[in-house]
């Protein structure tokens, strides 16, 4: 039986986040990568970070902040390719807008390549809207779609 499981990033990291900056690395091009500044985030007090295991291998995970009482923001997501379309990403996900919701914010924002069709449908399957396109957010030629997700006030 495979053993998967979410937790989230302490203060005693830096093997983790080794691992987690190498699949940063492989994942995303080099001026979309936080790897350079990834501890730095980190500390921040208003970041958190999830991460997955499977059979004690780094998987996955989701970087989020809350820069104000108003709003969060999942920063990344990133599951390695050999563990994709195994619902991973989802359940980062889902945990993300959980540890988002604990902070009593109203909307969660994110920025998505319109062209990475999985996470695009992924983040429209948890109740995303696309609030706008930006051009060349990414780079000249490529853009982003601005998405969010509101809480109910209630």
């Amino acid at each position: 039986m495979v053993k998967v499981e979410i937790v989230e990033l302490n203060r005693n990291w830096a093997k983790t986040v080794e691992e987690i900056v190498k699949l940063e690395r492989k994942i995303f091009p080099k001026h979309e990568s936080l790897a350079s500044f990834f501890e730095d985030e980190l500390r921040k007090k208003n970041s958190g970070l999830l991460y997955l295991h499977v059979d004690g291998e780094l998987a996955g995970y989701v970087m989020y902040s809350w820069p104000s009482s108003l709003y969060a923001s999942i920063t990344k997501l990133a599951v390695k390719e050999q563990w994709r379309m195994r619902g991973h990403g989802e359940a980062l996900l889902k945990a993300a807008i959980e540890k988002c919701r604990t902070r009593k914010v109203s909307r969660i924002m994110l920025h998505v390549d319109p062209l990475r069709t999985p996470a695009v449908n992924l983040y429209k399957k948890h109740g995303f809207q696309v609030d706008t396109l930006i051009e060349g957010y990414y780079y000249s030629d490529r853009n982003a779609y601005r998405m969010y997700l509101d809480f109910d006030s209630s």
